[in-house]
């Protein structure tokens, strides 16, 4: 697909269902295409990022709708709506980051999509996240690609997301040490 005339689309639709259901990452497919044709590394990386966050609404509208049908009556059920709502109230504090985590890191992004829509993050906070964190991811993976070529390929593959992961804590780490001080 690398090659193929439709291969952006094929990229665009692994992007979209990625973030909402399918378990396999965009990153693969991107690699690979951004290998055989360097000189579209942005472009792709573009594709990539649009599309995730387009399949992230998706998600977010899954945790949202399926919440009201499914979640909610099973809470009411066994009397754990304030535990809900406390969570909630937690999540809803929190979430940019946690979207910004999942969105970057090797976390699964679709459970922060969901998980966004059951507690009704506020959608602009989620769309401004989603599309900081997906972006960063693949349009850093499109520039070391384009930059370096096939030599970088092992290195994103086997440890891009541990790099992501160690980021990330550390800015999470330095921000609590600052809230503490």
């Amino acid at each position: 697909m690398a090659r193929h005339p439709y291969g952006l689309w094929a990229l665009a639709m692994v992007a979209f269902i990625e973030s909402s259901v399918f378990p396999i990452p965009p990153d693969v497919l991107m690699v690979a295409m951004i290998v055989a044709q360097p000189s579209r590394a942005f472009l792709i990386a573009g594709v990539a990022t649009i599309a995730s966050v387009a399949g992230g609404l998706a998600g977010y509208w899954i945790g949202y709708s399926a919440f009201e049908a499914i979640g909610h009556p099973v809470l009411e059920f066994y009397g754990k709506e304030a535990y809900f709502a406390a969570f909630q109230e937690r999540y809803n504090e929190w979430g940019a980051w946690a979207v910004l985590i999942a969105g970057i890191t090797p976390f699964p992004y679709k459970v922060i999509t969901i998980l966004s829509g059951v507690t009704a993050l506020n959608l602009g906070v989620f769309l401004v996240a989603s599309i900081i964190a997906r972006g960063v991811r693949f349009f850093i993976v499109a520039a070391l690609l384009w930059k370096y070529g096939a030599p970088i390929r092992d290195f994103i593959e086997q440890r891009l997301g541990l790099v992501f992961s160690l980021f990330m804590a550390l800015l999470l780490g330095g921000f609590l040490v600052m809230r503490l001080a």
